[in-house]
C-alpha cells in the first residue's frame, strides 16, 4: 500500500512539473514540432485503414439487426452516432496507445539507463523540457486530429457498405448521418481526444524516466506504458460518457 502511494505521488508530482516547465520559456519548439511528425504523420496510414475497417465492419453487423426491425434507413445516423461519439476517439487512443505510448517508454528508458538523460544536464540543457514536455504537447495537440479524421474514414466506410446495398447518395448519407449530431458531440470527441492523448503522453514519459535495470527496465517502460494507457483511457471513457450522458439528462 505504501509503495501504491509512493508511486501515485510521483506520478502527481511529474505531472505538476510538466505544468510548470510546458510554460515557462526557453521553448524546444523544434522538437515539439519534430514530435508532431512522429506521433500525428507516422499514424496516419494505420489510423486511415483502421477507422475505414471499423466503418465498413460496424455498419455490416449493425444491418442484419436494423433489417429485423424494417429500420435500416437509420443505419446513417446510428453509425454516425456510433463513431462519433465512441468509436472515433477510443479506437484511436487505442491504437497511438500502443504504437506512440510503447515507443515513448522505450525511447526514454533507453536513454535513462544509458545516461543520456544525465548527459543532456550536464551539456546544460533541460531533459525534461526537450524530451517530456514536447512529447506530451504532441500526443495531446494530435489525438484530437488523427481522432476526428479517423471519424471521417469511419464514416466513408459506413457509406460505401450503405452506398453497396441501398445506393444512397453520398449527399443523402451524410445529411441524415449528421442530423442526430450535434455541437456537443464534437465538442466531447475533441474533449475525450485530447484527455487521452494527455494520458498516453504522461505515462508514456513517465515510465521512460522512472526505467532502470538495463534492457529489462526498457521493455518493462515500454509494456508498462502500453497497459497501463489502455487502462487508464477505458476508465477515462467511462466517466467522461456517464458525465455527458448526466449532462443529456
Amino acid at each position: 500500500m505504501k509503495a501504491f502511494f509512493l508511486r501515485v505521488y510521483a506520478v502527481v508530482e511529474f505531472i505538476g512539473r510538466f505544468f510548470r516547465e510546458a510554460f515557462v520559456p526557453p521553448y524546444e519548439y523544434k522538437e515539439v514540432l519534430n514530435q508532431f511528425f512522429e506521433v500525428g504523420i507516422r499514424s496516419f496510414a494505420i489510423i486511415t485503414l483502421t477507422g475505414f475497417i471499423t466503418g465498413l465492419v460496424f455498419t455490416k453487423q449493425s444491418r442484419s439487426s436494423l433489417a429485423e426491425f424494417g429500420a435500416t434507413s437509420w443505419l446513417p445516423s446510428l453509425m454516425a452516432i456510433a463513431i462519433i461519439r465512441g468509436l472515433a476517439p477510443l479506437v484511436t487512443a487505442l491504437i497511438v496507445a500502443g504504437k506512440v505510448g510503447s515507443n515513448i517508454g522505450a525511447e526514454l528508458g533507453s536513454m535513462k539507463v544509458t545516461e543520456q538523460i544525465e548527459a543532456m544536464e550536464v551539456s546544460s540543457t533541460n531533459p525534461f523540457k526537450f524530451l517530456v514536455v514536447s512529447r506530451i504537447l504532441a500526443t495531446t495537440c494530435i489525438l484530437p486530429v488523427l481522432a476526428t479524421f479517423m471519424g471521417f474514414m469511419g464514416m466513408l466506410g459506413a457509406f460505401l457498405n450503405v452506398y453497396r446495398n441501398e445506393q444512397t447518395s453520398l449527399a443523402t448519407f451524410f445529411q441524415a448521418a449528421f442530423a442526430r449530431i450535434t455541437f456537443l458531440d464534437i465538442y466531447v470527441l475533441v474533449f475525450k481526444s485530447a484527455v487521452y492523448g494527455f494520458t498516453i503522453g504522461v505515462t508514456g514519459c513517465f515510465n521512460g524516466f522512472q526505467a532502470d535495470q538495463g534492457t529489462v527496465g526498457v521493455g518493462r517502460a515500454a509494456n508498462t506504458s502500453v497497459v497501463v494507457s489502455m487502462f487508464l483511457v477505458f476508465v477515462e471513457e467511462m466517466i467522461i460518457v456517464s458525465l455527458v450522458n448526466n449532462y443529456l439528462k
